[in-house]
């Protein structure tokens, strides 16, 4: 399975904010979205920077509540890794797995085309065992 089957059974919507986004933004985005990531563009639609929970977090724990109100990208990752719709989802789960990251966003000719979280991955994992066991089990039956 290639992360191109995850994208076309998930949707490819990203929330994404500009690099003007304050952090405290970014906290609402995230709580109303019911999302652990968004990802920094720019104008082009390309990747700038990634934001986690975990980041928002992270800030407030060591600066307090007055982070809040600087910029999205004096708590992103600058240096986001990302995957391609043509890799693996073993290969996905490798560098997930690896990078101890939650959320990889996808491109496709330098531009976001969509997200994967380890849940997406999960979930894949999951259908594709209950897809195997079921043929298994009409082997056997047939």
């Amino acid at each position: 399975m290639y992360v191109k089957t995850i994208l076309d059974e998930k949707g490819r919507n990203v929330v994404t904010g500009g690099p003007q986004l304050t952090v405290r933004q970014a906290a609402v985005y995230l709580h109303e979205n019911h999302i652990g990531a968004i990802v920094i563009v720019d104008r082009n639609d390309r990747i700038a920077g990634i934001v986690t929970e975990r980041d928002v977090v992270a800030a407030i724990a060591r600066n307090g509540a007055e982070c809040l109100d600087k910029p999205i990208s004096s708590i992103m990752w600058g240096n986001v890794h990302r995957c391609d719709e043509e890799q693996s989802v073993e290969e996905l789960m490798e560098m997930m797995s690896t990078l101890r990251a939650r959320h990889i966003p996808v491109e496709k000719d330098g531009r976001l085309v969509g997200i994967i979280s380890i849940g997406d991955v999960v979930k894949s994992h999951i259908r594709a065992i209950k897809h195997e066991a079921e043929a298994i089990k009409a082997y056997i039956a047939g």
